[in-house]
C-alpha cells in the first residue's frame, strides 16, 4: 500500500511539472492533475491538500537535484574563475529542463508565506555555492557579489524564458563576460 501510494505521489508531482511547464500556474488545477494522472479529483486532495502543498513538495523534490548539478559542475572546474562560469552557464543550460520551467512557474505565482520561505531558503542554498570561489577571487563582499551573481543569472534565465530575440548561447555568453568581467566584457 506504501508503496502504491507513494507511485501516485510521484505521478502527480510529474504531472505537476508538465503542467507547470506548459501552462504556468495558472494551469496547475486539481481537475487537471486528476485528469492526468486518472485519479478521480477528491483522490488528488489526498495527497495534497492546496496548490501551495504541490508546489512545496516540487521545490522539496526538485531543486536539491538542480542544485546538484550546479555543483557538480563547479566541482569539475579548475579554478575560482571556472567555477563561477560553470554556476552560471549550468543553471542557464538547466533553463529547458521542465524541473526548472516548474520552479520558473513557481517562483512566479502566488504562494503562502511558507512555500515562498522554503522557496528563498532553497535559492539561498544555491548562492552560498559560490561565495567561497568568490571569495578565492578576491571579492572583499563574497556573499553581496553572490546574491548580485545570482540576479545576473535569474535576468539571463527570465530572458531565455521569454523566447528572446537573443539566440540562447548568446544570452549564456553575455552572463558569462558579466559574472567574471562586469560591464567592462
Amino acid at each position: 500500500m506504501a508503496e502504491h501510494r507513494s507511485m501516485q505521489r510521484a505521478a502527480l508531482l510529474d504531472a505537476a511539472r508538465s503542467l507547470l511547464s506548459e501552462g504556468g500556474t495558472e494551469a496547475l488545477t486539481f481537475p487537471a492533475l486528476a485528469e492526468r494522472t486518472g485519479l478521480a479529483r477528491s483522490s488528488v486532495y489526498e495527497y495534497f491538500r492546496s496548490r501551495a502543498a504541490v508546489v512545496e513538495e516540487l521545490c522539496a523534490v526538485d531543486f536539491p537535484l538542480w542544485a546538484a548539478d550546479v555543483s557538480a559542475a563547479m566541482e569539475r572546474a579548475g579554478s575560482a574563475e571556472g567555477k563561477v562560469e560553470a554556476y552560471v552557464r549550468q543553471q542557464l543550460a538547466l533553463v529547458g529542463d521542465r524541473r526548472h520551467r516548474a520552479v520558473v512557474a513557481i517562483s512566479a505565482s502566488e504562494l503562502d508565506a511558507g512555500a515562498r520561505e522554503k522557496i528563498r531558503a532553497a535559492h539561498g542554498g544555491l548562492v552560498a555555492m559560490i561565495v567561497e570561489a568568490l571569495a578565492e577571487m578576491g571579492h572583499a563582499e563574497p556573499r553581496l557579489a553572490a546574491m548580485l551573481l545570482q540576479g545576473v543569472v535569474d535576468a539571463a534565465v527570465r530572458r531565455i524564458e521569454l523566447g528572446a530575440a537573443e539566440d540562447p548561447s548568446v544570452i549564456t555568453e553575455a552572463a558569462v563576460s558579466m559574472a567574471l568581467r562586469g560591464v567592462s566584457g
